[in-house]
């Protein structure tokens, strides 16, 4: 019963939060800004007259694209000279060495794309300055970009017909300055209160009661695990992340932290309807998402809190898990970090049961749409959106439509190119992976856990959700680099067709509901719109998932275990 109620009030609480948030962000991006956030406006237009951008006009999708794209290839090529640098830059007090080559091409391309997978353990091999100037910043601007691509693209499909999707220059600013920074702030100093330490110091050297000595590494550990959570990045200061009781000391800075991971992506739905102007929209697509995330939640705790059946242990599955969480809260933060494109983790996931892996697999194969990413998530959804309105016009003979905008062959053409970036960077790269050597020696684990290993690493890669088993070793060169390229495709394949179809709605001329008209705000559109997320994720990832986490299942009940 207390994980239900556990369960019932974090989403509560998500909810009750994620309403006002969303109202806000919409006059945020409208520029219609609340009496509290007009003294910002002085540092957001300070910054555009710094930066050159005094005279900032609307962008077609075309160079929309290409302003992100090309801030996105700075921010790759100065986060990679941070961590190649490290040794000879300031505030590394431990004196770390620079990461290697491949290490550091992967964790530049990690952060960059929002990603954050871990192919390193941050205390040891980071030194402060990269952890606060390379991998912070990104984790802003990262989530940023995600926000700003989400309000572009719902611009094209709420917006009067234009050739034009905003300026991503203003958009990115907005982000951070009105939105990141000060919610950043805010759980930053909740967190510090919890415990969590915020300092300059290096290491410290403790005696143990035994006499020995042990190396505690500390630093600004606050601040970035703020951001890490709000931007769903979910990269950690220490290897194990929030297992590690410096980044999640209490309950309380657990609760917190779970509640930030789906707080922004929950908002921006309430944000698509106050800019649809029809709430109704906004709400259609949180429940949707609502009801698949307490669906794959319910599995999760159920199988977590009935434990190995080969061991017979009360208390549930607590293998991999902290004392201090149990299975409940280790089952509510694994669901809410996989269901968004977040990674971060209080417990190993290699060690959850069969059925719990296939749970976090599916929610990042279907595309981190279940919530998602911040931003990510949205146009995410909007994706699923074209198609299951596709299937619905096409089982009842009408012109599909969505908020008065016919949906045509160039629509759906360009929703399945993106539909489709997660096919290729998970079973096309992961069947490689399989065959190769290096990718054999990369799982900790024989038979179909081995392979749900290397499942769970490219649908994390090509979900940018940075998760991992805990039993994959990602720092091998080949995995590293190919982990990388995977990232670039899962992030950027995703966000440029979806550009390119917001651009073809916004030049549509927008018609009036009639009595024929589908509505797209009903328990019937609802039901639709998970079916069509569950059906193409089902056909397009259930051999695979049959072959691990499945077989597994079955095989723990015939008395084997992997």
């Amino acid at each position: 019963m207390h994980i239900l109620l556990i369960d019932a009030l974090y989403i509560t609480v998500l909810l009750a939060l994620a309403w006002p948030l969303g109202v806000y962000m919409h006059q945020v991006y409208e520029g219609d800004f609340p009496r509290f956030a007009r003294p910002i406006r002085g540092v957001e237009n300070w910054l555009c007259r710094a930066g050159g951008l005094g005279t900032l006009k609307p962008q077609g999708w075309q160079a929309y694209a290409l302003a992100m794209l090309a801030f996105n290839v700075a921010g790759f090529v100065l986060l990679y000279a941070i961590l190649r640098l490290q040794a000879v830059l300031p505030l590394n007090p431990d004196h770390i060495p620079p990461l290697s080559p491949a290490v550091a091409f992967n964790t530049a391309v990690s952060f960059v794309t929002n990603t954050n997978w871990q192919a390193y353990s941050g205390e040891a091999q980071l030194s402060q300055f990269s952890q606060m100037v390379g991998l912070t910043v990104q984790n802003f601007v990262s989530a940023a970009t995600g926000m700003a691509i989400a309000i572009a693209v719902v611009r094209g499909f709420t917006g009067p017909k234009s050739t034009t999707l905003g300026n991503f220059w203003v958009d990115l600013i907005r982000s951070v300055l009105y939105i990141l920074l000060p919610l950043s702030i805010l759980l930053a100093l909740w967190l510090a209160i919890q415990g969590v330490p915020q300092s300059f110091h290096g290491a410290v050297t403790a005696t143990t009661l035994e006499g020995a000595h042990q190396v505690i590494p500390t630093g600004p550990v606050a601040s970035q695990l703020a951001i890490k959570q709000l931007g769903t990045n979910g990269g950690g200061y220490f290897g194990v992340n929030a297992a590690h009781p410096f980044e999640n000391p209490t309950i309380l800075s657990d609760l917190l932290q779970t509640l930030a991971i789906l707080l922004i992506p929950a908002a921006l739905c309430i944000t698509f309807g106050r800019m649809a102007r029809d709430a109704r929209q906004g709400r259609a697509l949180l429940i949707a998402m609502l009801l698949m995330f307490v669906a794959g939640l319910a599995v999760i705790q159920w199988q977590e809190s009935l434990g190995n059946p080969l061991l017979h242990l009360a208390g549930g599955n607590m293998e991999g898990k902290e004392q201090r969480f149990g299975p409940a809260l280790s089952g509510l933060w694994a669901a809410a970090t996989t269901a968004a494109s977040n990674g971060s983790v209080n417990a190993m996931h290699d060690s959850f049961m069969p059925l719990s892996g296939l749970v976090m697999l599916v929610n990042m194969q279907v595309g981190e749409v279940i919530f998602g990413g911040v931003g990510a998530g949205l146009y995410g959804i909007l994706l699923y959106v074209v198609l299951a309105v596709f299937l619905a016009g096409l089982m009842v003979g009408r012109t599909p439509e969505y908020l008065g905008r016919k949906i045509e062959r160039r629509e759906v053409t360009l929703a399945m190119l993106a539909f489709l970036a997660m096919a290729v960077g998970i079973l096309v790269a992961g069947a490689a992976v399989t065959v190769l050597p290096a990718g054999k020696a990369a799982i900790s684990n024989p038979g179909p856990h081995g392979l749900s290993q290397i499942l769970y690493a490219y649908s994390s890669f090509t979900g940018n959700n940075g998760s991992a088993f805990a039993g994959f070793n990602a720092a091998d060169p080949l995995e590293a680099v190919l982990g990388g390229v995977i990232m670039l495709l899962g992030r950027f394949a995703m966000i440029l067709p979806m550009l390119a179809l917001a651009g073809s709605m916004a030049r549509k001329v927008r018609s009036e509901a009639t009595a024929g008209t589908f509505p797209t705000h009903g328990p019937l559109f609802i039901t639709l719109l998970v079916g069509t997320v569950v059906l193409l994720g089902a056909l397009t990832f259930f051999p695979a998932l049959a072959l691990g986490p499945i077989a597994e299942q079955v095989s723990l009940v015939a008395g084997q275990s992997f």
